[in-house]
C-alpha cells in the first residue's frame, strides 16, 4: 500500500498554534460560520443591527450558556452576524499548570470541547424546533497573545455589523 497515494492533495493543514495548550488560560478569539455561509440568522438593518431569526435566539442562548457547562469560561465581546458569530472566550482555571502537551485522545475542557458543546447544543435546538441550519465543519480561532490584540479584535467585534455590506462572507459580495 502506497502511504503517498493522495500526494498531499487532500490533506488540510491544521489552522492551530503548533505546540499551544488549547486548553490553557488565556483570551481566545473565534469564528463560526454556517453551512455555505447561508444567512441562517438573519439580515443587517441601515443601522448596523441584526435583525433576527430564530435561530439567531437559539444561539445567543446557547452562548451565554457557555459558562454553566464550562464553568472555567468568561465570556467577552460577541457579535452575530447573517451567517457567522465572533466571539472572545477567556479561560480561568485557578488550578491549572499552563503548557500541558496536546494530547490524542478525547478532548474536554479545552478550546475544541468548548466550540463543539457549543455547535452541537444549537444544532440540536434547532432540530428540536424544526429550523433548517447547519454549521461549517470548522471553525477558525485565534490565541490572544496581549492587551492590545485583545483591544484591537473587540474593536473589530463592535464594528463588524456597520462593515457588513464589504464583509467577504456577505453572499450580495460574491460576484463583486
Amino acid at each position: 500500500m502506497n502511504d503517498n497515494r493522495f500526494q498531499q492533495k487532500y490533506r488540510v493543514d491544521s489552522a492551530r498554534l503548533a505546540g499551544y495548550d488549547y486548553g490553557s488560560n488565556g483570551a481566545y478569539f473565534i469564528t463560526v460560520c454556517t453551512r455555505n455561509r447561508e444567512n441562517y440568522f438573519g439580515e443587517i438593518d441601515e443601522n448596523a443591527a441584526l435583525i433576527t431569526t430564530a435561530a439567531a435566539q437559539i444561539v445567543v442562548d446557547c452562548w451565554q450558556a457557555i459558562p454553566t457547562h464550562f464553568p472555567f469560561v468568561v465570556l467577552n465581546a460577541f457579535v452575530l452576524m447573517p451567517n457567522h458569530l465572533h466571539g472572545i472566550l477567556f479561560f480561568d482555571k485557578p488550578d491549572y499548570n499552563d503548557g500541558q502537551p496536546n494530547q490524542f485522545g478525547p478532548q474536554i475542557d479545552n478550546l475544541a470541547a468548548v466550540v463543539r458543546g457549543f455547535k452541537a447544543g444549537v444544532t440540536k435546538q434547532t432540530r428540536t424546533q424544526q429550523i433548517d441550519f447547519g454549521w461549517q465543519p470548522r471553525y477558525h480561532d485565534r490565541v490572544v497573545r496581549n492587551d492590545d490584540e485583545l483591544n484591537r479584535i473587540r474593536t473589530y467585534i463592535d464594528n463588524n455589523p456597520s462593515q457588513w455590506q464589504q464583509d467577504r462572507d456577505n453572499p450580495e459580495n460574491l460576484y463583486m
